[in-house]
């Protein structure tokens, strides 16, 4: 089980959603998966690693003080391939 991981992400993501401590567990999206459009305004994406296949992906809107979680999943997401 990721239990302990999984909770980790969610501290992460409600404590420091864009300042990884992590590199290579937590960074932001590249190309054509570093943004995306929430509520009518276009917000960084990034991408949290659970567990070696589990992700989360992820837009901070700083200004509402949100963390809109947009994907997850036991798998690796086939669009970063």
């Amino acid at each position: 089980m990721a239990r302990g991981n999984t909770w980790e992400a969610w501290i992460v993501l409600t404590e420091r959603p864009t300042r990884p401590e992590n590199p290579s567990r937590q960074h932001r999206l590249r190309g054509r998966l570093a943004t995306r459009h929430i509520a009518g305004r276009t917000l960084d994406q990034w991408q949290y690693e659970v567990t070696a296949g589990g992700r989360i992906w992820y837009c901070p809107d700083e200004d509402r003080r949100v963390v809109w979680v947009v994907a997850a999943g036991p798998g690796h997401p086939k669009l970063t391939e």
